[in-house]
């Protein structure tokens, strides 16, 4: 999640959980977990001008695996008692402080959309849950204000109240994320489809709107889940899953390109599909700005006259902003159908 949920359940974790005892200790404490809450996602540091891809392959990797607490927050607690720590706690605190707020990084991560490397080095598995955005301030503003008045007024009766709160929000999130996947099920039902694979995940920002995507036939079907009193539905389009052979034939099998389109494959768990007019881009269609749409965020370009040896580009998308994008948002939330409503995924039941 963003580095304010992180540090906040960080914070809050160590506040409840942690070896600090005195009530004057908890707003240290807190700091502590926070600081190490927020730490694993120094891995943005590794990257590499040359292989646009190498940031994917290392963020939510080895600094978020469950073996790497220990050694995450032992760095962490010695940095924090070196410059700051010093004459505040002693440093067996500060280590066992860092020890449960690092702990709460990869388990969060993992509730997220993402994929998380919790079980590195026994499994390159990328754990999502799906419960819950990458960023939702409805879950972190009020952990804030509660984690804020634990260290002022030095009782952790309010860090506990933190922890149930966001402890409740993603126990909502899993019970949204069951009924999303159960009318996206029963939306392909009804279209005489097979769930080959299928993904449910929650729009940004909110546990009311969900994105669903489908795998039938080799072709991806995406829709918007509404999932309030009643479930509703926005059906959206869908576009072929990539298969190198087919859509980029020129690609050589022993090339790095080759390789590039494996490892992005890795990192967008197989959801690929070609994009543009010039076949020579593949989206990861996971994500979008609003649920209904395939309108990729990222994505890789290959090109045909790259040697051997040459990565590939990464690109982004900046979504759409501006006044019809807000009432397509607010149209979405309050369950009115948008105006480019299809009740079939696609325009005929074998795309072309």
């Amino acid at each position: 999640m963003d580095p304010i949920s992180q540090g906040v359940l960080g914070a809050t974790a160590t506040q409840v959980f942690g070896p600090v005892s005195r009530h004057k200790g908890l707003a240290t404490a807190g700091l502590a977990g926070a600081l190490s809450g927020m730490a694993a996602d120094l891995d943005v540091f590794f990257f590499s001008s040359e292989d646009p891809l190498l940031f994917l392959v290392y963020h939510r990797h080895f600094t978020h695996s469950l073996v790497f607490i220990p050694v995450g927050a032992l760095i962490v607690s010695w940095v924090l008692q070196h410059f700051y720590f010093r004459n505040k706690l002693r440093f067996r605190e500060v280590y066992l402080s860092c020890l449960v707020g690092y702990a709460t990084h990869g388990l969060l991560d993992a509730c997220t959309t993402y994929g998380t490397s919790l079980l590195w080095p026994f499994s390159d598995e990328r754990i999502a849950w799906n419960i819950v955005s990458v960023v939702d301030p409805l879950m972190t503003v009020p952990a804030v204000v509660l984690v804020v008045l634990a260290g002022r007024r030095r009782s952790r009766r309010y860090a506990i109240l933190a922890l149930a709160w966001i402890l409740l929000y993603l126990s909502a999130g899993a019970v949204q994320h069951s009924r999303a996947e159960a009318a996206a099920r029963a939306l392909a039902d009804s279209r005489g489809h097979s769930t080959e694979r299928l993904e449910v995940k929650p729009g940004f920002a909110n546990l009311l709107l969900w994105k669903s995507v489908y795998l039938h036939q080799d072709y991806y079907y995406v829709d918007g889940i509404r999932a309030g009193l009643a479930v509703t539905s926005f059906g959206g389009d869908c576009i072929a899953d990539f298969d190198r052979q087919q859509h980029m034939p020129w690609v050589n099998p022993g090339s790095q390109q080759a390789t590039d389109i494996e490892r992005f494959r890795v990192f967008s768990n197989g959801y690929l599909s070609p994009w543009g007019d010039e076949q020579t881009s593949i989206a990861d269609i996971r994500y979008s700005a609003f649920p209904h749409e395939i309108d990729p965020i990222w994505g890789i370009e290959l090109d045909p006259e790259k040697g051997p040896s040459e990565h590939v580009d990464y690109w982004t998308n900046r979504p759409a902003t501006g006044i019809d994008s807000l009432n397509l948002l607010a149209d979405l939330l309050l369950g009115r159908q948008p105006s480019d409503f299809r009740r079939i995924g696609c325009k005929s039941e074998n795309p072309q």
